[in-house]
């Protein structure tokens, strides 16, 4: 058993409120330069919808994350050395600016600078990259709070199979909740594995993904390669770039920037320990609906002796054993299980968890002519959400049904139960044995999911000052680039640009 620590976050979908703090301070502390303006460390998309980048889940399309072969072998989706070398100066699989969308600046100089006349002057939207006007037809959020459901929902890779026809996007039909997506820092990233320069590393004490740009060469494998579609090409330096998890404010025992300023409190940050030797198998799982409890498995108990001692020998310091035992991730991913991964099947083993939304379940017993206080008419509702079961499992359980309905029988047993004791009553303890919860597991679960303070949300651990020449000599590689001298249109400093813009459809016997 080979002990490591990993920090790793969860997020209750149920608070997030879709406001998009998280997604502004991340922008304005990590990518507020010159080459990224498409780019977005941190975003929240609505679900459902085809996301961004536009469809990045649809990996027949894109060929990101690993798949077995006939030998039972964990493979990358997008070939292997040799596939990956042909393609090397002419990548098929990667998303094109359209995608994404262009990024824009505003022509403010003529508010200032028109001449008098009858007609209000206005600032023009005009093109980062060329300087030329343009139109904004997509953005990182075009979906948001369904706004271009009627349009553009209905291709989201995840509404697929016969159940897909139960969802309509009509007033009085439609759901929606706000998913808010960053780098996965996966225990088996694709992106490592497909970087040919070796540019791209998970650091050995924490687990969180960086790039070298020292190293980095711009081949965008690491784009094609990463299914969640969160490493970006910086166009004026020719580098990829992807989110950080914060790590100069986690050294420093703080939350991340998107963690801290989370109106909604929805964010958990903890300390996983793991058995990397078992990292390999996990992900090699036959069944996909069975990977779920083998990364699950893969996970130690920070309680047990043996553990301790194991990650005593492996050089875990004893601060971080104690965070591990703390952790809120620890908790509502495997103690409690109520926590899962996004997109088990893409086989990288995420370490960003969700709590998936609960639907009014009450308003579903009332509306089926169910008991309230009966918790077999309760746990019957479940599969009667506004929310499909099946599109949650499509997200977060490969599929599996069962997985997802149990984590909202459990939270719905847990509900129920506060609800009654909040209203003056002992609670019934029922529902709670049919989901496997104590009345104290229950209100320790209710004070993590609903008043936990900060101190019990973000349990981090800083960097050990012993350690900082050997992290001082990694972290020599710049994880961030710093665009070049020479500037470009508006302003705006620019290299050759990375990001491929897709041609012109060309219609059937017809000129584009």
């Amino acid at each position: 058993m080979r002990v490591m620590a990993q920090v790793a976050m969860v997020m209750n979908l149920d608070k997030c409120i879709g406001c998009h703090t998280c997604s502004v301070t991340c922008k304005q502390t990590w990518t507020n330069r010159g080459g990224v303006e498409y780019a977005w460390f941190n975003n929240v998309e609505t679900k459902p919808g085809v996301g961004y980048p536009r469809r990045y889940e649809d990996q027949e399309r894109w060929k990101g994350g690993w798949a077995l072969d006939r030998r039972g072998r964990l493979v990358l989706r997008s070939g292997g050395r040799f596939a990956r070398l042909l393609s090397l100066f002419s990548n098929p699989d990667l998303p094109s600016l359209e995608d994404y969308y262009e990024p824009v600046t505003y022509d403010y100089d003529n508010l200032l600078s028109a001449p008098a006349g009858q007609d209000m002057p206005v600032a023009r939207p005009r093109s980062v990259l060329t300087g030329e006007p343009t139109a904004i037809t997509w953005g990182a959020n075009w979906e948001d709070g369904l706004g271009g459901a009627p349009e553009h929902a209905g291709a989201d890779p995840n509404l697929s199979g016969e159940w897909a026809e139960k969802v309509r996007f009509e007033f009085e039909q439609t759901f929606l909740f706000h998913l808010p997506r960053l780098c996965e820092h996966c225990l088996n990233p694709a992106c490592v594995s497909a970087c040919p320069s070796g540019a791209m590393y998970k650091r050995v004490e924490d687990g969180i993904v960086l790039v070298d740009q020292d190293r980095c060469r711009g081949w965008r494998m690491c784009v094609t390669a990463c299914p969640y579609k969160k490493v970006y090409v910086n166009h004026a330096t020719g580098k990829a770039e992807k989110c950080t998890f914060c790590f100069p404010r986690v050294e420093a025992g703080q939350p991340t920037v998107c963690s801290e300023t989370c109106v909604g409190r929805l964010r958990y940050l903890g300390l996983l320990l793991y058995d990397a030797d078992r990292v390999g198998e996990a992900a090699a799982t036959p069944d996909e609906r069975d990977l779920l409890d083998t990364q699950r498995g893969v996970f130690l108990d920070p309680e047990d002796p043996g553990v301790r001692a194991a990650a005593r020998e492996s050089g875990v310091p004893e601060d971080w054993l104690e965070a591990a035992r703390r952790s809120p991730v620890y908790d509502l991913a495997v103690r409690y299980g109520v926590a899962l991964p996004l997109h088990p099947e893409y086989r990288t083993l995420p370490m960003v968890w969700y709590v998936p939304p609960l639907s009014p379940v009450l308003d579903a017993v009332g509306a089926a002519g169910g008991d309230q206080d009966d918790p077999d008419h309760v746990f019957a509702a479940v599969t009667r959400l506004r929310i499909p079961l099946e599109y949650l499992a499509e997200l977060f359980a490969a599929g599996d049904t069962d997985v997802v309905g149990g984590v909202l029988m459990k939270l719905t047993a847990l509900r129920s139960y506060m609800r009654e004791r909040s209203l003056g009553g002992d609670g019934d303890e029922t529902a709670l044995r049919a989901v496997g919860l104590t009345p104290g597991e229950a209100r320790d679960l209710h004070r993590l999911l609903a008043v936990a303070k900060y101190a019990d949300r973000y349990v981090v651990p800083a960097a050990h000052k012993e350690d900082a020449a050997a992290l001082d000599a990694v972290e020599n590689r710049c994880p961030v680039g710093s665009p070049p001298s020479p500037a470009g249109p508006r302003g705006v400093a620019l290299g050759m640009p990375t990001v491929r813009r897709r041609a012109p459809e060309t219609p059937a016997g017809g000129r584009p």
